[in-house]
C-alpha cells in the first residue's frame, strides 16, 4: 500500500528542506483492464489535484457527510464502505496507479455514485483541497509500518500530520486508524493520547477490535 508524504518542518533560516517521504512510489504494472478503467471511468470518479479547496456539494452533486480514506491500496475497503453507507460521501487518496485503476473498475461495476478518487500525495490533498472543518471522518488503514527503527521517522502518524487532520475534521469527527504492527499502534497512541483535541473512545492506551463492517 502506498502512503502519502509527511512534510518536514521548515528550517529556522526559512529554507524549505526536502520533505520526508512516508511512501515508496511503486507504480507497478498496470493491466489493460486497469488502463481501460482510467480511460472509461476517471471522468466520473477521478479528481485532479488543483491546489484549491474543493466544494464537496458540487463534487458529489449533493450535501452529505464526507469521509476521507488515505492510502486505500486496492480500494476494497473503500468500495465496500461506499456501498454500505450510501448516505455518506467518500474520498479516497492513493498514489499506486494499479490500485486506483482496480477501484475505478469496482466502483463502476457497482454503479456507485458516492465516491471520488485522487491519485496524488495525501498531504497536499489535505492541505490544499480539503477545507477546514469539512470532514466527518478520516480513515487510515494499515499505513506502511517502516519497521526498522531508523525508518520510524517516515511513518505517517506523526504530530504534524495529525495537526493537519485535526484541522480538517468537524467538531466530534472521527479519526479511525488500523495497523497490524504492535509497536506502530503504541506510537499512534503516543502521538494522539496527549492531545486535547482527540479522545480515545476505547479508553487510555487501549485499542478496539476490528469492526464487523470492515
Amino acid at each position: 500500500m502506498a502512503e502519502p508524504s509527511v512534510e518536514s518542518p521548515s528550517a529556522p533560516d526559512g529554507i524549505n528542506r526536502r520533505p520526508i517521504r512516508s511512501f515508496v512510489l511503486r507504480t507497478g504494472r498496470t493491466t489493460p483492464a486497469q488502463q481501460r478503467a482510467f480511460d472509461q471511468h476517471w471522468a466520473r470518479y477521478g479528481v485532479e489535484y488543483s491546489g484549491a479547496a474543493q466544494e464537496f456539494e458540487r463534487m458529489f452533486g449533493r450535501r452529505a457527510e464526507c469521509v476521507l480514506e488515505i492510502g486505500f491500496g486496492n480500494g476494497e475497503a473503500l468500495c465496500f464502505a461506499a456501498g454500505n453507507e450510501p448516505a455518506r460521501n467518500f474520498i479516497g487518496v492513493e498514489v499506486h496507479t494499479p490500485g486506483v485503476g482496480k477501484l475505478l473498475n469496482d466502483l463502476a461495476a457497482a454503479d456507485l455514485s458516492n465516491a471520488r478518487l485522487y491519485r496524488h500525495d495525501a498531504v497536499e490533498v489535505l492541505r490544499d483541497e480539503i477545507a477546514p472543518a469539512s470532514l466527518a471522518e478520516v480513515r487510515i488503514y494499515f499505513p506502511d509500518p517502516w519497521h526498522k527503527k531508523r525508518h520510524h521517522k517516515r511513518r505517517l502518524i506523526q504530530t504534524a500530520f495529525i495537526d493537519l487532520i485535526a484541522s480538517r475534521l468537524v467538531s466530534g469527527g472521527l479519526l479511525h486508524l488500523a495497523t497490524d504492527w504492535a509497536d506502530y499502534a503504541q506510537q499512534m497512541m503516543d502521538v494522539l493520547e496527549p492531545r486535547q483535541d482527540f479522545v480515545n473512545i476505547a479508553g487510555p492506551r487501549t485499542v478496539v477490535g476490528r469492526p464487523e463492517w470492515r
